[in-house]
C-alpha cells in the first residue's frame, strides 16, 4: 500500500469509527460488534504507524471515543480519563511485559489483574467524604453530569467514614448483574416494551435518563478500579490505591489480583476466561495493570491510552451477519424451533453458520427476517443465537418469516402448547424428527451414555425403520448394523458392546435419558434419591413429586404428566422388557458432608474430579461449580485458581487433599 492508497482507506476508517461511535455511545444502537470495531480500530493503528504524516488532530486514534450526549451538564474531569490499548494474543501480552521491563530495567515485574467490566466508566467525586458529583466518561476530557443518577445507585455510599480525605475522585464502572438485566428484560415484555440487547447496553441507558426516578428502578452495580485524587497522600502501588478505597467502604472487585511476572498474568487470565460464564456479570477481558506508580509515570503515555496498563481481551461472543435463511427444526418433544441460516461469521473462536431464535414468539418479538443484519452471540457452549436485528441497515428487500401450521417433517398439524409460547408437531409416535432427537437425546453422555451412537448414526435408523422407539435398540443384531453406510464389522461390534453396557445405567442418568420436560441432571439425581426405582414413579402423586427437593409446581406437573401417560409407560416398560435395569442411587451414609455445598478446583492426585464429586454427593453433600456465601467447603488440590482466592475472602473453609481423605476417611469410605 502506497502513500495514496493508505491516505484514501485512512479517510474512510475514520468515517466508519466515527458513525460507530455515534451509534455505541451516543445512540446506545450498535451495528457491529466489538471485534469488528477493534478491527477497524487496529488497521487505523496500523496505518498511522506506518505513515506518521497521516495522522491528523481529529483522528479516532488521537482521543477518547465517545461525546456527551448534550442533554446533561458538561463536567471537566480531574485528569483526564485514559482509553486502553488492547491485546488480543499471549504473544502481544509478551511484547508490552518486554517493552515495560525496558523502562523498568530489571527482572520480573508486579502486575494488578481486575476483570474488565463491559459496562459505562464513570469518575467520582467527594469532598470532606460526602459525594458531590458523577460523571461519565465522554470523550475523556469532558463528560456528563450524572450526579442524580449515581446517587440511586445502592452500591455507591454518599457519605465516607471519617478516614476520607478533603477530596477524593475516583474511577469506576457502572454495570448490570445479569441477573438483574434479565429481570428488567422480563418486565419490559410484559409491559409490551422492547428488550435491551445487553447489560451494557442498559446500563448506559439506565444511568443516562434524565428522570432519576427511571434509573432508581433499574439496578445499576459499581466497581471502582483507579484514583484520580486524593488529598494528603500518596501511594508507592496501585494495590495500596485498591486498598485504600476497600478501606474507606468503596466497592471493589472481589476477583482483582496482584500477581508476579507475566506468566502470573497469563494464568490469571486464562482463568478468568475458564470462569467467566460462572460470573454473576459479564466482562469481556481483563485489565493489566504496572502495580509501581513511580515505574507508571516514568512510562508515561502514548496519545490518550498509558503505557502501563493494557486491556487483554477476551476472544469476541457477539458479531454481526446476515440471515441467508429461516428454517424450523423438530426437537424431540415435537418443538417447531426457528433457525437462523446464516452467512458463516467467527463467534467466541468458533466459525458459527447456525443460530436459534428460540421459538415463535421471540422471532416475533426480535422481528427477525430473512436478509436482516444480525447480532449473533455465542456464550460459552451454549448453542449460539440470535440477539437482535440491525433495522439501520434494512434495504426493504428483507422478508418477515411466515410460521409453517404442520410439521415440516411429516406433515401432521402443528399446534400451539398450553403455554401459548411453543408450538408443537402433534404426531407424537410417528414423526421421524422427533424420534431421531429422542434418540440422539437417549444415548447421549448424560443419558444412556451410548459411545458411537451419533446424530447420523441415528438418522439412519430411523430411515430405514430399524429403531421406532428406544427399546428397539437393544434388539439391533450385527447383520442389520454392518448395512448400515460407514459401518464395517468392528465398528458394530463396538456399537453393541457399548449398547450392552449401557443396559444398567444409573437410575438418575435413565430418568434423564426418557427426555422428560424440564428435568435435567441436578433434578434427576433428586429424583433418584428420592423415588429409587422405576414403579415408585408409576404410582407418585403430584403431591409426591412436590415434595421432592427443588422440584416446583411446573416441573411436578411436568414430571406426573409424564409418568401418567400409558405411551410412556410402555416405552419405559418396553425398555425394562430389553433388559434395562436402572441402579438405584447407594444410600447415603451422612456425616461431614451431609446437607454441605462444596466446591473443587485444582487438580487432586487420588482422584478425578468425577470421583470427588460422586464421594461427596453418596455422603448427602452438593457439589456447586462457583464459590459464594452458601460455599461450606472448597476442595483445592494442585494448580488452585480464582476460586480459592474468593474463597479466602469470603472465610469459606477450606481443604486441602489431605484434609479431604481424612474427611471421608472419618465416614469410612475414603478411596
Amino acid at each position: 500500500m502506497d502513500e495514496v492508497e493508505a491516505r484514501a482507506r485512512a479517510q474512510a476508517l475514520r468515517a466508519s469509527i466515527r458513525h460507530h461511535d455515534q451509534r455505541y455511545y451516543v445512540l446506545d444502537a450498535p451495528e457491529i460488534g466489538d471485534a469488528q470495531y477493534d478491527a477497524l480500530m487496529r488497521e487505523l493503528l496500523e496505518i498511522e504507524a506506518r505513515f506518521p504524516a497521516l495522522v491528523t488532530d481529529d483522528s479516532p486514534t488521537q482521543r477518547v471515543a465517545g461525546a456527551p450526549s448534550g442533554h446533561f451538564a458538561k463536567v471537566t474531569h480531574t485528569r483526564p480519563m485514559l482509553s486502553l490499548a488492547n491485546v488480543f494474543e499471549a504473544s502481544e501480552l509478551q511484547e508490552f511485559d518486554e517493552r515495560v521491563r525496558r523502562t523498568h530495567g530489571r527482572g520480573a515485574l508486579t502486575y494488578v489483574c481486575e476483570p474488565k467490566m463491559d459496562g459505562l466508566a464513570v469518575e467520582l467525586v467527594f469532598e470532606d467524604g460526602l459525594f458531590v458529583r458523577g460523571a461519565t466518561r465522554g470523550n475523556g476530557e469532558v463528560g456528563e453530569d450524572v450526579t442524580a443518577n449515581l446517587r440511586t445507585l445502592k452500591s455507591l455510599p454518599l457519605r465516607l467514614g471519617e478516614r476520607a480525605p478533603s477530596r477524593l475522585a475516583v474511577r469506576g464502572e457502572v454495570f448490570l448483574r445479569r441477573a438483574d438485566f434479565e429481570r428488567i428484560n422480563a418486565a419490559r415484555l410484559a409491559e409490551g416494551e422492547p428488550a435491551f440487547v445487553n447489560p451494557r447496553n442498559c446500563a448506559a441507558g439506565s444511568l443516562r435518563m434524565l428522570d432519576p426516578r427511571v434509573t432508581a428502578r433499574r439496578p445499576l452495580s459499581l466497581f471502582l478500579y483507579e484514583i484520580a485524587e486524593y488529598t494528603g497522600r500518596t501511594f508507592e502501588t496501585h494495590w495500596e490505591k485498591l486498598e485504600a478505597l476497600a478501606d474507606l467502604g468503596l466497592p471493589l472487585n472481589p476477583r482483582n489480583a496482584r500477581v508476579e511476572g507475566i506468566e502470573a498474568v497469563q494464568q490469571t487470565y486464562d482463568a478468568l476466561l475458564a470462569e467467566r460464564h460462572a460470573l454473576p456479570y459479564e466482562i469481556d477481558g481483563m485489565v493489566v495493570k504496572v502495580d509501581d506508580e513511580d515505574l507508571r509515570q516514568r512510562l508515561g503515555q502514548v496519545s490518550k491510552s498509558p503505557r502501563w496498563a493494557v486491556a487483554y481481551k477476551f476472544p469476541p461472543e457477539e458479531m454481526a451477519t446476515r440471515v441467508l435463511k429461516i428454517d424450523v427444526n423438530v426437537g424431540r418433544t415435537g418443538a417447531l424451533t426457528p433457525v437462523a441460516l446464516l452467512e458463516p461469521v467467527k463467534v467466541g473462536g468458533v466459525v458459527v453458520s447456525r443460530a436459534t431464535l428460540h421459538n415463535e414468539v421471540e422471532l416475533h418479538r426480535k422481528d427477525v427476517r430473512e436478509g436482516d443484519w444480525v447480532f449473533v452471540r455465542r456464550a460459552g457452549d451454549v448453542i449460539p443465537e440470535v440477539i437482535a436485528p440491525i433495522p439501520s441497515r434494512r434495504t426493504g428487500e428483507e422478508v418477515p418469516y411466515v410460521y409453517p401450521t404442520t410439521c415440516p417433517v411429516c406433515g401432521a398439524p402443528a399446534a400451539r402448547d398450553e403455554e401459548g409460547v411453543v408450538i408443537r408437531c402433534t404426531n407424537a409416535l410417528g414423526c421421524p424428527a422427533q424420534l431421531h432427537a429422542q434418540l440422539v437425546h437417549f444415548a447421549s453422555r448424560g443419558g444412556m451414555d451410548i459411545e458411537g451412537l451419533g446424530e447420523e448414526l441415528c438418522l439412519q435408523l430411523v430411515r430405514r425403520r430399524m429403531v421406532q422407539e428406544p427399546a428397539d435398540l437393544y434388539r439391533l443384531t450385527r447383520d442389520q448394523l454392518t448395512s448400515l453406510e460407514r459401518m464395517g464389522e468392528k465398528s458394530a461390534d463396538n456399537l453393541l458392546a457399548a449398547i450392552e453396557r449401557s443396559r444398567t445405567p444409573k437410575l438418575r442418568n435413565f430418568l434423564q435419558a426418557l427426555g422428560i420436560r424440564h428435568v435435567g441432571d441436578a433434578t434427576a439425581r433428586q429424583l433418584a434419591e428420592h423415588f429409587r426405582e422405576v414403579p415408585a414413579f408409576y404410582a407418585a402423586s403430584l403431591e409426591d413429586f412436590q415434595s421432592v427437593r427443588d422440584v416446583g409446581p411446573i416441573m411436578a406437573t411436568a414430571l406426573h404428566d409424564f409418568f401418567a401417560s400409558e405411551r410412556n409407560r410402555a416405552r419405559i416398560d418396553a425398555l425394562l422388557a430389553s433388559g434395562v435395569a436402572p441402579v438405584p442411587p447407594e444410600v447415603r451414609r451422612g456425616g461431614a458432608f451431609e446437607g454441605k455445598t462444596v466446591v473443587l478446583t485444582g487438580t487432586l492426585e487420588g482422584f478425578t474430579r468425577d470421583e470427588a464429586r460422586a464421594e461427596i454427593e453418596r455422603r448427602g453433600g452438593k457439589v456447586s461449580g462457583s464459590v459464594s456465601k452458601k460455599t461450606d467447603w472448597l476442595v483445592a488440590g494442585e494448580d488452585a485458581g480464582s476460586k480459592l482466592k474468593k474463597a479466602q475472602e469470603l472465610g469459606v473453609a477450606v481443604l486441602d487433599e489431605a484434609a479431604f481423605r481424612e474427611r471421608l476417611g472419618q465416614e469410612g469410605g475414603g478411596t
